[in-house]
């Protein structure tokens, strides 16, 4: 008598917001695969792990909607189960166990071992630094530390992901060594805060140490920093990226204003004029660096004179890379206690107004690297063109290199020499030389 076979469940993990989630949804399916999971990433799946981002009102609504989406595929009995993890499902849990019952179960960003139980998986501590990355083989991220410790009035990061806490230098050599022999040629160092680094376990800010040791991994030729506060920038971390050519000479630095007035509002611990001054810092030091920094336009009490200044000095500073968001009034930070009187017309039209002028000068920019010859690394071939990246540019989030793939070959998840013939606002476009 055959017996009916038993369905064979595959794990969908679905990743929302930021690369650290990327990070911890990647770290996720590493231990699922350990323990004999089948896992994919965006794919179908009867089982199916929503890692959600709660930060702004916007990606909320993706988490929430996305929440929806499956919950309703649960009904229809297209899926069989749906867990929710990640920022949203930490700030929120109990709102949402009431709102959307359906869902099998809610956990924060701390309940892996949880998840994993339910999943009928086991945590193992062994797995540390083993990750299914879900990124193109030739770059990765690699999360240095958690949480945040700044006092950030408009910030809801650490309701979400808790105090600072800083991986020590060992287990990241070990892990960036692992994706070294997995293929990996570019880091993206990741954190809430790079900046903190080392604070909590070395009692001193030791980001440059750690990159000391990360440049010495074989295999990883281009090391990125994202995220790195303003106030208490170590100095040290610009003279080695001077030296150092696996550094690149990039650096993103959200700094969110200028006005004084709304800066100490927003409780960031610095001013105008030492903002100015750091930033000339970096350009003297590393002359060629390119700076991405992100803006928030329609905070509570920013004024016509308080916009004007941050346009100004945008216009002044003329960086390399820059995002404008409008203000979100987010429950439980400092600033909610503050009238959000800034009509949300008004914080588009000041955002689309900031993103004009910053067109113009990547533009401008752009319009330079005519004739030049850069070292690209090649992500993707996406319609008739290979996708590359400079140096000076992330994935996902700033310039591309456009090659034309009917008329030249170049190896994807390899560098190659791109002279670049013509650029717009935010794309190159180049051929292999």
């Amino acid at each position: 008598m055959r017996t009916k076979s038993l369905k064979k469940n595959k794990i969908n993990v679905i990743t929302l917001g930021c690369s650290k989630n990327v990070y911890d949804s990647e770290v996720l399916m590493g231990q699922l695969k350990a323990s004999g999971k089948d896992v994919v990433h965006e794919q179908e799946g009867n089982i199916v792990v929503i890692n959600t981002c709660g930060f702004i009102d916007n990606a909320k609504e993706e988490s929430v909607n996305t929440i929806l989406e499956y919950v309703d595929k649960k009904e229809q009995g297209l899926v069989d189960k749906v867990f929710v993890t990640g920022c949203l499902s930490e700030r929120y849990k109990p709102d949402l166990e009431k709102e959307i019952p359906n869902v099998d179960q809610y956990f924060g960003t701390s309940d892996l071992p949880q998840l994993l139980k339910v999943l009928g998986a086991d945590y193992k501590h062994e797995l540390l630094g083993e990750r299914l990355t879900t990124t193109p083989k030739n770059y990765a991220y690699l999360k240095i530390s958690e949480g945040c410790d700044r006092p950030c009035s408009f910030c809801a990061i650490p309701i979400m992901r808790g105090k600072h806490v800083s991986q020590t230098i060992e287990k990241l050599v070990s892990e960036t060594e692992k994706l070294a022999k997995n293929g990996v040629k570019e880091l993206i160092l990741i954190a809430q805060d790079l900046t903190y680094y080392g604070l909590d376990i070395y009692k001193k800010r030791n980001l440059a140490e750690l990159l000391e040791n990360l440049v010495k991994v074989e295999g990883i030729e281009w090391i990125r920093l994202h995220y790195a506060f303003p106030t208490g920038f170590p100095m040290d971390v610009l003279e080695l990226m001077k030296r150092e050519p696996k550094i690149c000479n990039y650096i993103d630095i959200p700094l969110q204003h200028i006005s004084d007035s709304v800066l100490k509002s927003m409780r960031r611990g610095t001013t105008q004029e030492k903002t100015t001054s750091l930033l000339k810092e970096f350009r003297k030091t590393v002359p060629d660096m390119a700076i991405r920094t992100t803006l928030i336009v329609g905070y509570p009490g920013e004024t016509e004179e308080d916009f004007q200044i941050l346009k100004d000095w945008v216009q002044e500073m003329r960086f390399e890379r820059l995002g404008c968001f409008a203000y979100s009034h987010e429950e439980n930070t400092h600033a909610y206690l503050l009238e959000d009187d800034v009509p949300s017309e008004v914080k588009q039209q000041r955002a689309a107004e900031i993103m004009d002028i910053q067109s113009q000068i990547s533009w401008d920019l752009n319009q330079e690297k005519i004739g030049q010859t850069f070292k690209c690394i090649i992500d993707r071939k996406e319609g008739p063109y290979f996708i590359g990246r400079t140096e000076f540019d992330s994935p996902d989030v700033d310039n591309e290199v456009l090659i034309d793939a009917s008329k030249f070959y170049v190896k994807v998840g390899d560098f190659a020499l791109i002279k670049i013939n013509d650029a717009t606002e935010f794309d190159l476009y180049g051929e292999p030389i």
